[in-house]
C-alpha cells in the first residue's frame, strides 16, 4: 500500500478579518509564487498557470480578493489599500518568505499599492501583468488610455445590466473576438458572474480614480513587466509608463496578445513568469 502524505492540509480559506474569509490556491512545493487576479476574475483565471508553476518547483499560492470568486463578499471599502492589507495578512499567516507577486490588471495596480505600504514585505522580485497602472483613466498630465466617463458608463451598467457589462468586457479581453474559443469565454463569463455586483462597481471607482505614479518610485526590486502590444483595456502606453517609473524595471512585449496574454499567449507567459522567477 503506498504511503500516504501525512502533511499537513493546505487551508483553502483564510480569515484576514472577522467575519471575512478569502479563497487561496495553495500547491507545490519550492519557493512561492503570489498570483493577483484581474477585475472581475478570481484566482481560479490562473487556471493554466498553476500546473506549470508545481512542475517547475515552485509553490503556486492564488489569492482571490474580497468580492470576488469564491472569496467573501463583506459591505465595506474596496480600494487598494483594503486589498493591499488583505493580502498582508495572508502572507504572514502562510509565513511566505522572499516569494515573486505577480498581479494581472487591477491585481498589478493592488501588487504595485502593496509595495508602497508595506515596503515589500515578503517580496522579493514582482511581475506586472497588463497591469492597470500607473493610472487607468487620463488626466491632464496623463493622456492615457480611458477618459474617466467611460468608467463612470461601466459603473452604470453594473448597476443596470451586470451580465451586459461582462459580455462587453469580452468582445475586448482578447486581441479579437475569436482570439479565445467559446468554452473559455464561458468560463471566464462564469468565474465574472460569481462577484457581487457591489465589489464589481466598487473596484471601477478604484481603477478609475487611484494615481500610482508616486508609489511606482518606491519600488526597487527586480520587476518584470509583461504586456500585450494589442491591449485593448489596459493600453501598451502604460507599460511604458510603468518602465519609467520603476527603476529595476523591464517589459516583455506580447506581441500576439491583447489584454488575456495569460490565456492567448499561455506557453509564453508561463515560460516568462518561470524564467524571471527561477534567474
Amino acid at each position: 500500500m503506498d504511503k500516504l502524505n501525512t502533511g499537513a492540509i493546505r487551508a483553502e480559506y483564510i480569515e484576514v478579518e472577522p467575519n471575512v474569509r478569502l479563497h487561496i490556491t495553495d500547491a507545490g512545493e519550492g519557493r512561492a509564487i503570489i498570483m493577483l487576479h484581474g477585475w472581475p476574475l478570481s484566482d481560479e483565471m490562473y487556471e493554466y498557470q498553476y500546473n506549470y508553476l508545481i512542475d517547475a518547483g515552485f509553490r503556486a499560492v492564488g489569492i482571490t480578493l474580497r468580492g470576488f470568486g469564491k472569496s467573501d463578499k463583506p459591505y465595506g471599502p474596496y480600494n487598494y489599500e483594503k486589498h493591499a492589507l488583505d493580502i498582508k495578512t495572508v502572507l504572514s499567516k502562510l509565513e511566505i518568505k522572499d516569494a515573486v507577486l505577480a498581479g494581472f490588471s487591477m491585481g498589478g495596480s493592488i501588487a504595485i499599492r502593496y509595495m508602497s505600504i508595506y515596503n515589500g514585505e515578503h517580496i522579493t522580485k514582482l511581475v506586472l501583468c497588463g497591469a492597470a497602472a500607473p493610472i487607468w483613466t487620463q488626466r491632464n498630465d496623463f493622456p492615457y488610455n480611458l477618459p474617466k466617463s467611460a468608467v463612470d458608463d461601466l459603473i452604470k451598467l453594473n448597476n443596470k445590466d451586470r451580465p451586459k457589462l461582462l459580455s462587453n468586457f469580452a468582445k475586448i479581453f482578447s486581441a479579437t473576438e475569436a482570439s479565445l474559443n467559446e468554452g473559455i469565454g464561458a468560463w471566464l463569463n462564469g468565474i465574472g458572474l460569481s462577484a457581487s455586483s457591489y465589489a464589481t462597481a466598487q473596484c471601477l471607482v478604484a481603477l478609475r480614480d487611484t494615481d500610482l505614479r508616486p508609489d511606482l518610485k518606491k519600488i526597487t526590486i527586480p520587476t518584470l513587466i509583461i504586456h500585450g502590444k494589442r491591449d485593448k483595456i489596459c493600453s501598451f502606453d502604460l507599460a511604458e509608463q510603468m518602465k519609467l517609473g520603476i527603476k529595476n524595471s523591464h517589459i516583455i512585449t506580447f506581441e500576439n496578445s491583447g489584454h488575456s496574454m495569460f490565456l492567448e499567449e499561455t506557453l509564453k507567459f508561463n515560460k516568462e513568469l518561470i524564467k524571471f522567477a527561477q534567474s
